[in-house]
């Protein structure tokens, strides 16, 4: 494979090498930005959950080059003590986020724990913020994207140099179907497939994004909205391209969007009574949101989804992803991002 736009940003040495404080840095964009910071010479400093001692070693295997610190995010006390402990830092990168979007969960990271950092940021003397956002806080409707929109402004307020970086769609959030497609299982879909559409980018785009915009003032105190190479893809497209890929005719299967919906209005009704049924009712409301809506720039204006308008960044593709699955070269890493 040829080097790619994201190998080129990624290699080419920071002209002003930083001490960064890293945080989520154990999920694979974590790991992807820490590669990169790294490989542009910053000092890195990841602060990660408490670990067991073999635990411990295992994620130094998976963040070669960087120191690791133990704590807890949600202390500003561990944070300030375990973390920064009373030493100079001249960046924070955040590639942390809530685990599940529910309510408490979303409040409790996307917002409060970078509120803290933040604050033992600016006491560690870090002139510039970049933030891992995401794009489909533009148009909110759930518990973590007011979070998110949230420590956003707050970010934007506090007179630091800020980069908040809005992605659309992961490479690992589309890959849920790739098993399904591969045993001849129809792909399921959402109406008829074009009702949403993205410009997915892979984890090495963004990761050497994130480090880039340590450096690169056009990207200072702004919010860029983010997509990777090529046109825009809808989810019919996704699935006639696996089909294409394993040599099978496509075979789809359409879930009535109106079923998530109803979904979400009989757990939203019992969650009145239950705290877990209520967090059964958000993650309903957030399927519901990513089947109705497309992850790409909105235009205010003409009330429409724009690819033209969403900014693209790196060489790889999902095709190239979805052939590295389907010959086991790589792993389907998910976690948290399953569609189906």
């Amino acid at each position: 494979m040829s080097c790619s736009a994201s190998d080129t940003e990624a290699q080419r040495l920071s002209p002003r090498p930083r001490r960064v404080f890293v945080l989520g840095a154990t999920g694979t964009i974590g790991r992807a930005t820490v590669a990169a910071l790294l490989a542009r010479g910053h000092r890195v400093v990841c602060f990660v959950r408490p670990k067991s001692r073999g635990e411990a070693d295992d994620l130094a295997s998976l963040l070669p080059g960087a120191q690791l610190r133990f704590g807890d995010v949600t202390d500003a006390r561990s944070l300030a003590a375990d973390g920064f402990r009373d030493e100079r830092f001249d960046a924070l990168v955040s590639c942390l986020a809530s685990r599940t979007g529910t309510a408490r969960d979303a409040w409790a990271i996307d917002h409060r724990a970078h509120q803290l950092a933040l604050a033992a940021a600016r006491q560690a003397g870090v002139e510039h913020m970049v933030l891992l956002s995401a794009i489909c806080v533009q148009k909110p409707k759930l518990a973590f994207q007011q979070a998110k929109l949230a420590f956003e402004r707050e970010l934007v307020e506090s007179g630091l140099i800020y980069s908040i970086v809005r992605p659309t769609a992961f490479f690992k959030s589309l890959s849920g179907q790739v098993e399904r497609v591969r045993q001849g299982k129809p792909f399921l879909i959402f109406g008829d497939g074009r009702l949403t559409a993205c410009k997915p980018i892979s984890d090495r785009d963004l990761g050497a994004f994130l480090a880039g915009s340590l450096d690169d003032e056009s990207r200072w105190n702004r919010i860029l909205p983010l997509g990777g190479p090529g046109d825009a893809i809808t989810p019919r497209e996704q699935g006639e391209m696996l089909f294409e890929l394993v040599g099978k005719p496509p075979k789809f299967r359409s879930v009535p969007l109106g079923m998530l919906s109803a979904i979400r209005a009989v757990l939203g009704a019992l969650g009145r009574i239950s705290p877990k049924l209520a967090d059964k009712a958000e993650l309903a409301g957030i399927g519901h949101y990513y089947a109705s809506e497309s992850m790409l720039v909105w235009n205010a204006e003409t009330g429409r989804y724009d690819a033209d308008a969403t900014p693209s960044a790196g060489s790889d593709t999902l095709r190239e992803h979805y052939i590295r699955l389907i010959r086991d070269e790589i792993r389907d890493d998910r976690g948290d991002h399953a569609v189906f």
